[in-house]
């Protein structure tokens, strides 16, 4: 009997205790990241933001991971290089955010508004994109930012000063 619970209690613990690999810590770029602007034509008019723009492996994987505040102009654009169908997720990110998945064009395919913080629910618009830029949560809604607006920017080849 005692070799019975045993085996369960080891079957059990197995259950609930998830791979070392699920929590493996991502660890954050060691050199800063690129910094650029981007502007977003919407019905509501231009709205410019301040962004980093993370185009290497290591930066798209950590993102805006540990940060606890960011400016309302300001946001994260994430080049893919080749188009893909990215899963985004909220791991060790604190701040809700508002996701634009963006064509290679710079067209807004999808918006993901007021991620939440710490979710591991993978966030995908179910096509290929260019890019995705992240704002604080809320922004694109209290901006009139909606899908089909064009995101400027050089990696779209639509940057106005090109």
């Amino acid at each position: 009997m005692k070799t019975l619970l045993a085996v369960a209690a080891l079957s059990f613990s197995t259950l609930l205790l998830p791979s070392s690999t699920a929590f493996a810590q991502i660890e954050a770029p060691s050199d800063p990241l690129e910094e650029s602007t981007v502007t977003i034509e919407s019905a509501n008019g231009t709205h410019q933001f301040d962004i980093e723009i993370a185009d290497e492996s290591d930066e798209i994987s950590y993102g805006l991971m540990n940060r606890d505040s960011l400016s309302p102009e300001a946001g994260m654009l994430f080049d893919f290089g080749n188009p893909r169908e990215p899963a985004m997720y909220m791991k060790n990110t604190l701040i809700p955010l508002d996701m634009l998945f963006i064509s290679s064009t710079g067209s807004v395919v999808m918006i993901a508004r007021n991620a939440i913080p710490g979710s591991l629910r993978t966030i995908s618009p179910g096509t290929p994109v260019k890019g995705v830029l992240e704002i604080n949560g809320g922004r694109a809604a209290e901006l009139g930012i909606e899908p089909g607006d064009t995101v400027r920017h050089a990696i779209f080849g639509n940057d106005a000063a090109e």
